[in-house]
């Protein structure tokens, strides 16, 4: 049985995550359990989820407007200090994090900055020398 779709076609903030993943070698975007995947490559390692949720004792919290990432192990510490970021259901014990893209003080250029960093833990030798433009 497949999931329900759990996001709008049309949210804006899901139009500029797509902005953002297009610019990154050979992304592309698969539905997975419901919810926009974006991934590397030919082998397709997710490296962001649009949207997620957290458990807590009365069940499930929804982030429809949450980014899904992996960390760079440098900036974890710092990330999960933020009252943006939060710990996603099923993901988070395989070290993965959720900001919430609808917050007033979100800042683009961090969450590309995110987007790369997770990116870059997930794709081929080939892909990252092409991101740094290093092949051609």
């Amino acid at each position: 049985m497949p999931h329900p779709v759990m996001y709008d076609e049309h949210d804006p903030w899901l139009a500029r995550l797509r902005r953002l993943c297009d610019r990154l070698p050979e992304s592309f975007e698969k539905v997975a359990h419901g919810r926009p995947t974006f991934r590397a490559g030919e082998k397709g390692k997710v490296f962001a989820y649009f949207g997620g949720g957290v458990k807590h004792p009365g069940g499930h919290l929804r982030h429809d407007a949450g980014l899904l990432f992996l960390p760079d192990p440098a900036d974890r510490v710092a990330l999960e200090d933020d009252p943006r970021t939060w710990v996603p259901a099923y993901l988070g014990p395989s070290g993965w994090l959720g900001l919430d893209l609808d917050a007033p003080d979100l800042d683009w250029d961090e969450v590309a900055e995110l987007l790369d960093a997770s990116y870059r833990l997930v794709a081929s030798r080939t892909l990252l020398a092409r991101l740094d433009g290093e092949a051609p």
